[in-house]
């Protein structure tokens, strides 16, 4: 089963008896303050669901699969997510 934003708004707006208008803007708001901290390097602690953190990956050579080609992979900042421990539990029953 996938779940889409559109899935998760009616699903928001259901279970908290509020319309989709007010699910999505409360999905909307929640997603910019996480963007926004993870921006920062910050992290987004939802306990029992997990922690979203950024990681730096630093410069380094690689190859081209293809040709073999050497290159440089430049240096990046990722997000990293851990699940907490009743996501995890859910998962994995």
């Amino acid at each position: 089963m996938s779940l889409t934003k559109s899935d998760l708004i009616s699903r928001m707006a259901s279970e908290a008896s509020i319309t989709k208008a007010a699910a999505e803007a409360a999905l909307n708001g929640a997603l910019e303050a996480m963007g926004e901290a993870l921006a920062l390097k910050g992290k987004v602690l939802i306990a029992g669901f997990g922690i979203f953190d950024v990681t730096h990956r630093n410069a380094r050579a690689g190859r081209n699969p293809r040709t073999g080609e050497a290159l440089q992979i430049p240096a990046s900042n990722s997000v990293r997510f851990k699940a907490g421990k009743r996501l995890a539990e859910r998962v994995n029953p």
